[in-house]
């Protein structure tokens, strides 16, 4: 509970417009809640599975997008720990072909970003692995805190799977993964 409120609240202190916005986070009967932005369409993920590879243009245009989400978490002190297709939504199911076409992309689930500077709460420590193996930053794979390079890693792999139509490494297990990374 203790994590998932403060990580609530870091995420709320985000805005970008190609960031999903958090509005609060409150519980009800004992349950804790987020309450966010709703987005209608589908992720970046379900557009690889049904369309395969994106051309040059599309895929530029959502890195773009995303990098520009990050870069404005990153300067607030957020890692977002998870950036992956899954996590990349495509507002009415539309992928931008313009870096500043809107509403373009919105990065989605920083509900396991973690303020970079916040050490002392002692919810994430150092060893404990949090993201999805597929796109897992060496950094992480090893234990080691995640930065703002880990989600700078992590959109290489996305970007990757949207011109390859694969991600770099496709392994039985995720400790296999996790290795090849």
């Amino acid at each position: 509970r203790q994590r998932f409120a403060a990580e609530a609240r870091t995420a709320a202190s985000l805005t970008h417009p190609h960031a999903v916005a958090v509005y609060d986070v409150n519980s009800a009967d004992e349950q804790p809640f987020i309450v966010m932005e709703l987005v209608r369409g589908r992720t970046l993920e379900d557009a690889l599975n049904d369309e395969g590879r994106l051309d040059d243009v599309q895929a530029v245009a959502v890195a773009s997008q995303i990098l520009t989400a990050l870069h404005a978490a990153h300067r607030r002190g957020i890692v977002h720990r998870d950036v992956k297709p899954a996590n990349i939504l495509l507002p009415d199911g539309v992928i931008p072909s313009r870096p500043e076409e809107l509403p373009g992309v919105k990065l989605a689930d920083f509900g396991i970003a973690k303020a970079v500077s916040d050490a002392t709460i002692g919810l994430t420590t150092v060893g404990q692995v949090i993201g999805t193996p597929k796109y897992l930053s060496p950094e992480q794979v090893k234990g080691e805190r995640a930065t703002p390079r880990s989600d700078l890693y992590a959109t290489g792999v996305v970007l990757y799977e949207m011109l390859a139509g694969q991600p770099p490494f496709d392994k039985a297990s995720a400790l296999g993964l996790a290795l090849a990374h």
